[in-house]
């Protein structure tokens, strides 16, 4: 990953553009798992994550997740989805969280000597540019190993550094229970096993969500 141990960093997750890219490489992340390999790395200040909430249910499918991440060393960014009817008549939900993730990264900029962004997200180039004239060194994290591939190239050329998600997967995957279909085959990965039950519900409802209502 190229960190060094001096180095003030800060992650900065697309959760929205996370999940879809993981999905597509076949795998769930353990957020647990994924806040430990950076702390180990370098000096971790913050781990952002941003995601829109659907706020007029009685329930919404990602809270759960939301709540774990709030409580276990992530700085949650949430915002009301909007419902619209596009020129179909079809009903649409959008939640976007661009300029929110850009204001705070802009800001935590002089703070910092390295951002890792997850986001394959090619909007953020122009981002990308602006920390880096700031001094910062920007690592970006998506996957060109999927059909289509998730990154936009403008922002893998932009950042100083690309990792690609499936190189991180041994190191953040999330384990799954035997019977889930998604197991079959798979080399088991060892995780808490007090966490593992809370995390395999936090993940089903981000799944639920996602699925349904798509950034």
């Amino acid at each position: 990953m190229n960190l060094y141990p001096q180095e003030r960093i800060a992650l900065f997750i697309d959760g929205a553009n996370l999940y879809a890219t993981a999905r597509a490489l076949g795998f769930d992340i353990d957020y647990k798992r994924l806040l430990e390999l950076y702390s180990k790395k370098a000096k971790l200040i913050r781990a952002f994550y941003y995601t829109a909430l659907i706020e007029d249910q009685d329930y919404s499918p990602i809270r759960p997740l939301v709540d774990w991440l709030d409580y276990n060393g992530y700085t949650m960014v949430t915002k009301p989805t909007k419902e619209f009817t596009d020129a179909s008549g079809r009903r649409k939900i959008k939640g976007n969280m661009d300029i929110e993730l850009a204001i705070d990264m802009m800001e935590m900029a002089p703070h910092l000597d390295h951002i890792v962004l997850f986001s394959g997200d090619g909007d953020f180039r122009r981002l990308v540019e602006a920390v880096q004239r700031k001094g910062v060194r920007v690592t970006v994290v998506s996957t060109v190993r999927s059909q289509p591939s998730m990154i936009a190239d403008e922002l893998r050329r932009q950042g100083d550094l690309f990792v690609d998600l499936v190189d991180l997967q041994e190191q953040i995957e999330r384990a799954l229970p035997p019977d889930h279909p998604r197991a079959r085959g798979r080399r088991p990965v060892v995780e808490d096993e007090e966490d593992e039950e809370d995390e395999e519900d936090e993940e089903d409802e981000e799944e639920e969500y996602y699925e349904s209502h798509p950034a």
